[in-house]
């Protein structure tokens, strides 16, 4: 027996047992009647919405478990991480495509600027740096510590006279 029958079942009994419904006693059964009833199918529609909402948080962590399996390398735990996954271990674009910001193949950063090279004169070591760094004068050497210094009043003036 549902609470909405139980509710249902003691309106019954009450007129039943022969109240006069315009006597004070039988006005207070029918409004105590009518508070349980309307009590009872508030519950029932609680109920419902909790089943509903059960139902809806178990689509969800399928959809979730679902996500993690496509995202989470089960065989090799050192993946690097995936571009579009935001980090999760498993890559989420082959690493063939360039379609994504990152790294190349060539583990060497996308850069659209000009890069200069230069070589170290005591070790010998290949620098290569950007327009900035080449505006700042200097540059230390990774290898050896030595400061490389860039002369660039000489490059200027040539490119004034070519104007």
């Amino acid at each position: 027996m549902t609470i909405v029958e139980k509710a249902a079942y003691l309106k019954g009994l009450v007129e039943g047992l022969g109240v006069e419904p315009e006597s004070k006693e039988g006005k207070l059964w029918a409004a105590l009647n009518d508070l349980l009833a309307d009590m009872a199918h508030e519950i029932e529609d609680l109920h419902e919405n909790d089943l509903a909402q059960c139902d809806a948080l178990d689509d969800l962590a399928e959809e979730m478990n679902y996500l993690e399996e496509l995202c989470v390398a089960d065989d090799d735990p050192m993946t690097e991480p995936g571009p579009a996954c935001g980090g999760c271990p498993k890559p989420c674009m082959p690493p063939e495509t360039d379609d994504f910001d990152g790294e190349d193949e060539d583990d060497e950063p996308d850069y659209d600027g000009v890069i200069y090279d230069a070589t170290c004169p005591v070790c010998g070591e290949e620098i290569s740096f950007d327009e900035e760094t080449l505006e700042e004068g200097s540059i230390q050497c990774p290898n050896c510590g030595e400061i490389l210094e860039f002369d660039l009043d000489g490059e200027r003036e040539d490119e004034d006279e070519q104007e």
